[in-house]
C-alpha cells in the first residue's frame, strides 16, 4: 500500500504526457524529494509496457561504481554503445548536473536518435545556460517537491474523512515535514534524516557548487533566514545583523548565498508586489523554506512564530499547486499573498484565527479593487464560512481540497 501511495500518480502523469515526444524531461527539486523515484516508477512504467530492458538507458551519476561517466566524452561514448540503432530508446539519467556539459551530450542525441530523454538535477541552474541555448524550447520543466499534506495523509494509510486522526497529523506534518524518507521513518530517526538532509544540500548543493570556503557563514545566513520566515528582509538587513553579531560578511556575500540557497530549491523568494503601482518593489521580499520539517531541524526544535510557520506552509503548497505567488502591498496594508496561474488571480489572508469584534484581516481584502477570489485560511476553526463575501477557510481543509 504504502508503495502504491508513494507513487505520486499526479506527477507520473506530467512525465507520461510527454513520453515519446521531442521534449526532454527535466525533473526538479530539493535533494530527497522523491525525483529518483519518480524516474524509477517512469522506468518501471515502460517495463510494464512492454519496452525492453535493452530499449532502457538508466544511471544514477551518484553511484561511484560509474564515476567514469561524469566525463562528458566518456557518457557520450557509452551511451552510444548502448544504443540499438533500429528500436526506440529510453535514455534516464538521474542527478545529470554532475556532468559537466551534460547538455551537449543528450541534445547530440536528441538530434540523431529516435530517444525518448527525461534527466533528474537538484539545482535550478541546470535549467540555464547551454540548455536553454541548446534546446531552446524543446524541454519541460516537472517540478518535485516534498509531500504534500494530502500525500501525507494518503502514505500514513488514514482516510481522509476520518477527522479524528487528521489534526494530529497535521501536527505530525508541520513538526516533521513532508520528505519521503522522514514521513515513513520511526520517529526515532526522523530528526537524524532531517539533519542528513540539511547537511547534505548545504555541503553539495551550495558549499560544493558555490566554491565556498566558510561554512560557518552559510549556517548563520541559513538559520537566519530560517527564523525570519515571514519577515521581509534583504541582503543588506543580514550582512548588518550578523556583522553586528561579530561576523565577517558582506551584502555582496550574503547576496550570493542566497542565490545558491534558491537554486538549490531549500529557500524560495516571495517579492513584494505594489497592487495600485502595479509594479514590484525594490529590496524588499520574503523567503520561504522548502519543508517546516528542515526549519525546525535548522532552529533545533525551537519554537517558533506559528503565524509565519502557517504562512510557510500555504506558500509552498501554492507553488505546488503551479502558481507563481508574490507578497501583495495595498496602500499601506499587506496582503499575505497574491497566487497567480495562467488568468487566475487568487489574494490570500493568513491567520491563526480572526481576531474578536474586528475585521481586519478581511479589510485588507476588500480593498482590492478587482472580482479575483479572496479568501483567508486560519489555523483555527471559525464558525463563519464567510465574511463580506470572502471565504474562511480551515488550514486542514484547504491542504486537502486538491
Amino acid at each position: 500500500m504504502i508503495r502504491k501511495m508513494y507513487s505520486r500518480e499526479n506527477l507520473l502523469d506530467s512525465l507520461l504526457k510527454f513520453k515519446d515526444s521531442e521534449f526532454i524531461k527535466v525533473i526538479t527539486g530539493v535533494r530527497r524529494c522523491g525525483k529518483s523515484t519518480l524516474l524509477l516508477l517512469y522506468k518501471e512504467y515502460l517495463q510494464k509496457n512492454k519496452v525492453s530492458d535493452r530499449q532502457i538507458i538508466y544511471l544514477l551519476f551518484e553511484d561511484y561504481s560509474i564515476k567514469e561517466l561524469l566525463d562528458e566524452n566518456n557518457l557520450h561514448e557509452y551511451i552510444k554503445k548502448n544504443i540499438i540503432p533500429s528500436q526506440k530508446m529510453y535514455l534516464l539519467l538521474d542527478e545529470i548536473q554532475l556532468v559537466k556539459g551534460w547538455e551537449r551530450v543528450i541534445n547530440s542525441f536528441r538530434l540523431n536518435v529516435d530517444i525518448d530523454i527525461t534527466v533528474t538535477g537538484s539545482n535550478a541552474q541546470m535549467l540555464s545556460g547551454q540548455l536553454s541555448t541548446l534546446l531552446s524550447g524543446r524541454y519541460v520543466e516537472i517540478k518535485c517537491y516534498p509531500f504534500s499534506f494530502k500525500e501525507f495523509v494518503e502514505v500514513k494509510g488514514s482516510n481522509m474523512d476520518d477527522y479524528k486522526k487528521i489534526p494530529a497529523l497535521y501536527k505530525e506534518y508541520v513538526r516533521y515535514g513532508g520528505f519521503p524518507a522522514v514521513v515513513l521513518a520511526d520517529e526515532n530517526l526522523k530528526d537524524s534524516i532531517l539533519s542528513g538532509i540539511i547537511d547534505t544540500i548545504i555541503l553539495n548543493d551550495i558549499g560544493y557548487r558555490g566554491a565556498l570556503r566558510e561554512p560557518e557563514l552559510v549556517d548563520m545566513v541559513v538559520s537566519y533566514l530560517t527564523d525570519n520566515i515571514g519577515n521581509t528582509i534583504s541582503s543588506n538587513n543580514i550582512a548588518n545583523s550578523l556583522t553586528s553579531n561579530g561576523y565577517k560578511i558582506t551584502q555582496p556575500t550574503v547576496g550570493k548565498y542566497l542565490g545558491l540557497f534558491q537554486d538549490a530549491f531549500i529557500f524560495y523568494q516571495a517579492k513584494k508586489y505594489d497592487i495600485r503601482g502595479k509594479e514590484y518593489l525594490r529590496g524588499q521580499a520574503k523567503y520561504f523554506i522548502v519543508d517546516l520539517g528542515l526549519a525546525h531541524q535548522i532552529l533545533r526544535k525551537k519554537t517558533g512564530n506559528f503565524g509565519h510557520e502557517l504562512e510557510n506552509l500555504v506558500y509552498v503548497e501554492l507553488i505546488r499547486r503551479g502558481y507563481m505567488v508574490d507578497v501583495a502591498k495595498i496602500d499601506a496594508q499587506e496582503v499575505d499573498f497574491i497566487a497567480k496561474k495562467m488568468n487566475e488571480f487568487l489574494y490570500i489572508q493568513i491567520a491563526l484565527e480572526l481576531p474578536e469584534n474586528s475585521k481586519r484581516e478581511t479589510d485588507n481584502l476588500l480593498k482590492i479593487p478587482d472580482n479575483h477570489t479572496k479568501i483567508v485560511i486560519t489555523q483555527k476553526y471559525e464558525e463563519q464560512s464567510e465574511i463580506d463575501g470572502i471565504s474562511i477557510v480551515n488550514i486542514i481543509d484547504w491542504l486537502l481540497q486538491h
